[in-house]
């Protein structure tokens, strides 16, 4: 059976609503819009306690992009900006912890200056960032499009990176 469009008539002089019953006004409707009116249920926020829209006004309908895209604005994004990536406290913490392994127990402290864990954290950012572009070519070369810690390792294997120390 084929379907009929049914469309309301559009009355002469617009209906007043008390506030008693439901509006019955096209207003809210339009279909071309880019909003979306709020329907009469009591949304899912309100009963957790959250902000509520009053009743008849409109929220912005959220644009659902395709797959891949964020990917690839972060990617821009990244590659546009010049700062550090890792956070400065716990990569100094990190850095803290592995001199007091190394260090011999003769010493009770290491000090460290400022200068000299930016300059360790741009040299890992700069080997990460490195060792991450070859495994990429890695994971191309072999047609696939997933990064696999087997890529991580072909590319260090291959490109004479040194190997992790061993701490215990």
């Amino acid at each position: 059976m084929p379907r009929v469009v049914q469309r309301g008539r559009k009355a002469s002089t617009p209906r007043r609503n008390d506030g008693a019953g439901p509006s019955t006004s096209r207003d809210s409707a339009d279909s071309g819009s880019r909003y979306q009116a709020t329907g009469s249920r009591t949304p899912a926020s309100a009963v957790r306690g959250g902000k509520v829209a009053p009743r008849g006004t409109r929220s912005p309908v959220k644009r659902r992009r395709r797959p891949g895209t964020k990917a690839l604005l972060e990617i821009r994004k990244y590659q546009k900006s010049t700062n550090l990536l890792l956070r400065k406290l716990p990569f100094a913490r990190l850095v803290r912890e592995v001199g007091q392994k190394v260090m011999p127990a003769s010493l009770n402290q290491l000090m460290w200056q400022a200068a000299a864990i930016e300059c360790l954290q741009e040299a890992c950012e700069a080997y990460l960032v490195r060792l991450f572009e070859d495994a990429n070519l890695c994971c191309v070369h072999a047609k696939r499009v997933t990064l696999q810690a087997k890529d991580i390792w072909l590319a260090q294997r291959i490109g004479g990176y040194m190997q992790p120390l061993t701490l215990s």
